[in-house]
């Protein structure tokens, strides 16, 4: 799993058919100090996330099994939305 920062949303009028009903956000993924780890992904949103929302996502094989269309070809999903962090950073 990993954290990320919602930061907006696509929309495509024409997509797999399996994709039909889904809500695609783009996530920043993000490290616990809430610094850019790397270049922003397209999500297929499972929890009703929304823009500026900082959530849990999953990628690979893990994302298929978090949407019921099992036939959805998605590579990365929103698991949840995160409410607060508690803990110190590593090295610090």
């Amino acid at each position: 799993m990993q954290m990320g920062v919602v930061v907006g949303r696509v929309t495509a009028t024409k997509k797999d058919e399996n994709l039909v009903g889904t809500k695609l956000l783009i996530t920043q993924p993000i490290g616990i100090d809430g610094n850019v780890l790397s270049n922003p992904i397209i999500t297929v949103d499972t929890v009703g996330a929304g823009i500026g929302e900082r959530v849990i996502f999953v990628s690979g094989s893990m994302a298929g099994r978090a949407i019921k269309n099992k036939e959805a070809p998605i590579d990365a999903a929103i698991i949840g939305i995160i409410d607060s962090l508690e803990g110190t950073t590593l090295g610090g």
